[in-house]
């Protein structure tokens, strides 16, 4: 009995004594509100993760821009100071020029061919240039149509744009294409603009319909055209050096998670973003939509868009995505 009881106490000591797994978190930044279906998907994935890693890996949101803009936190992910963040990817084309073609203007006719363009092959190949530039691309995330809203008047033409003064991603196609509209383009990091807005240092600004109600653009901005006149979307991007660290089981855990949630994520936009427009009129915004006449016209106004930066992403990945979307809308 006194062998055995020692015996238990020495394997209780053994086992008090091993060493525990360590724990890694990993910081996530985003320049949207915690409540944001960007920022529920984040907390999705930490979920997900965490149980598929037994604890192991966890994740820390943080939300509202507290760790930067999207320029600066890609930047801290390249450099090892941060693990992940969800940015557009219209901020990844000064690192692969490829990724300007996903935001040519009116390429996409609705979500679903996004999502097959996404998965598949031409999707693979744009997240596989990512590791030169010290980035993990684990998953593309909807961020949606883009629609523009602004305090000065309703649009209900192509022509209704010109002269606005309008916030845009720092990256010159969406310069050029509200400047080709005849809008006057400030490039602006995301964090700023509430306050822009709040301070009419600029007229309005041009964001899927979720974005706007979540951050609450309605309380500074009375008019919403649905122009649908970019297809927006967020790329799930890990630090290779983060990535590095982690063994092959972890690994695939990140990779599993990452697919699951981008299920969800993009369940939880397209749900939002449907009751958005609602509670949007509920909250006093006035909404147009424009005819199928003058959405040919601003399709006609931004061509020259179209070509010009299908030119400079180089004619290969432009043919390619365009190839490829053609096939998609074949197979309906």
């Amino acid at each position: 009995m006194k062998t055995a009881t020692l015996t238990f106490a020495a394997a209780l000591v053994a086992a008090l004594s091993a060493p525990v797994a360590a724990q890694k978190v990993l910081k996530v930044g985003i320049g949207l509100s915690d409540d944001h279906p960007q920022g529920v998907s984040v907390k999705k994935f930490g979920e997900l993760l965490s149980q598929k890693t037994g604890g192991k890996l966890t994740v820390r949101l943080y939300a509202g821009g507290a760790l930067g803009n999207d320029v600066t936190m890609i930047s801290a992910l390249r450099g090892g100071t941060q693990e992940m963040t969800v940015p557009d990817s219209s901020t990844l084309v000064s690192l692969v020029k490829d990724f300007t073609v996903l935001n040519l203007p009116l390429s996409f006719q609705n979500e679903q061919e996004a999502d097959a363009l996404l998965d598949g092959p031409f999707g693979k190949k744009l997240l596989d240039q990512l590791p030169d530039k010290g980035l993990i691309g684990l998953a593309f995330w909807e961020n949606g149509f883009r629609h523009v809203s602004n305090s000065r008047k309703p649009i209900t033409k192509a022509e209704d744009f010109a002269g606005l003064k309008i916030r845009v991603i720092q990256n010159p196609l969406f310069i050029d294409t509200f400047n080709a509209l005849g809008a006057n383009a400030v490039p602006m990091p995301f964090t700023e603009l509430y306050t822009a807005l709040e301070q009419k240092a600029v007229d309005g600004q041009e964001n899927p319909t979720a974005t706007i109600l979540a951050s609450k653009f309605y309380e500074v901005q009375k008019h919403l055209v649905l122009s649908r006149h970019i297809y927006s979307v967020w790329v799930l991007l890990l630090s290779k050096k983060t990535w590095d660290g982690f063994t092959a089981d972890e690994k695939k855990a990140v990779q599993e998670a990452a697919r699951e949630a981008t299920d969800f994520e993009r369940k939880t936009i397209r749900d939002f973003g449907q009751k958005a427009i609602a509670q949007l009129k509920q909250q006093g915004m006035q909404v147009t939509e424009l005819s199928a006449a003058e959405q040919a016209k601003l399709r006609e106004k931004l061509q020259p868009v179209v070509a010009k930066f299908s030119k400079e992403a180089g004619e290969a990945p432009s043919k390619e995505m365009f190839a490829e979307l053609e096939k998609i809308r074949g197979k309906k």
